[in-house]
């Protein structure tokens, strides 16, 4: 009885899904847990959270490089030891994993974006910001774009952190395995908010974070299909693999090193705690 109305909820949500979302949302994502949880508002997705369950939402592909970005408007309010999050990831132990997780913190205080790189099972590669902006009161647009080169994570077209790939120096580097594309909305107030001092307060639930505007260009991963791993990574016709795209321009350099200087709160190849001897990726 429990599936068959799993069932029928997720066969509803899908269709309220198509009716109220512009093709690429119903076409590219679909319901990955709570489905009860997400609401469609127009051409909004909003993802609740409540003392009952987060949520969570895939894409129905994967991909191998390219851009992806949507619009998000954050809980508002007091929102400590939530996690909104929008992320890329593969399947499996040994999984690669490009990470945006907004930390949620008390009223006036600025959220905290943390920014993640697994490659091979292993991450420990955290970066945290604060945003110039509030992030909770207006829709704003987060991308990941991901080419043989680096990875860019960018808020509204500004560049906050680039990983380069130092395979050269022996750095693992994501580039075999397709990820897909994820977003969510759960509780972490373990250790989220100030290390897991300050907790949810339930009395504030639902927590809502808003989700808009999906796009998807990238290289769709197909496993059945031959050499696509050498498609997507080698083709060339991609114009994420143009000349212009090895790195930043000195424009994006410029407002990267803004960024770096005005709202980085913490960077893992710093963190002489956690790391006795540096990462090798940070060594220069």
């Amino acid at each position: 009885m429990h599936s068959i109305n799993a069932n029928v909820l997720l066969l509803c949500l899908a269709t309220l899904l198509s009716r109220a979302f512009s093709a690429n949302f119903s076409e590219l994502f679909q319901p990955s847990w709570a489905p009860d949880h997400i609401m469609a508002q127009g051409d909004t997705l909003q993802l609740k959270l409540d003392n009952a369950s987060g949520c969570g939402f895939e894409s129905k592909g994967k991909y191998l490089f390219g851009r992806v970005s949507v619009q998000i408007k954050l809980v508002q309010g007091d929102s400590a030891g939530t996690v909104t999050a929008f992320y890329m990831s593969s399947d499996g132990p040994y999984h690669d994993e490009l990470d945006f997780e907004f930390l949620g913190n008390v009223s006036g205080e600025p959220y905290l974006v943390q920014t993640n790189v697994y490659v091979n099972g292993t991450g420990n590669r955290e970066q945290r910001h604060t945003l110039w902006f509030d992030p909770t009161a207006d829709f704003h647009t987060y991308s990941l774009l991901w080419n043989r080169h680096h990875i860019r994570f960018l808020i509204d077209g500004i560049p906050i952190r680039v990983f380069a790939n130092r395979e050269d120096i022996g750095v693992p580097y994501p580039k075999n395995q397709g990820m897909g594309i994820y977003g969510s909305v759960w509780n972490a107030d373990d250790w989220a908010t100030q290390g897991g001092r300050v907790k949810t307060d339930w009395t504030h639930a639902p927590f809502i974070s808003a989700f808009q505007s999906f796009e998807v260009d990238a290289c769709e991963y197909l496993p059945e299909t031959d050499d696509m791993v050498g498609k997507c990574r080698e083709g060339g016709d991609y114009w994420w693999d143009r000349p212009a795209m090895i790195g930043l321009s000195l424009h994006q350099s410029h407002q990267l090193k803004w960024v770096c200087r005005k709202h980085m709160v913490y960077d893992y190849c710093k963190d002489t705690m956690r790391f006795s001897d540096p990462p090798r990726e940070c060594l220069g």
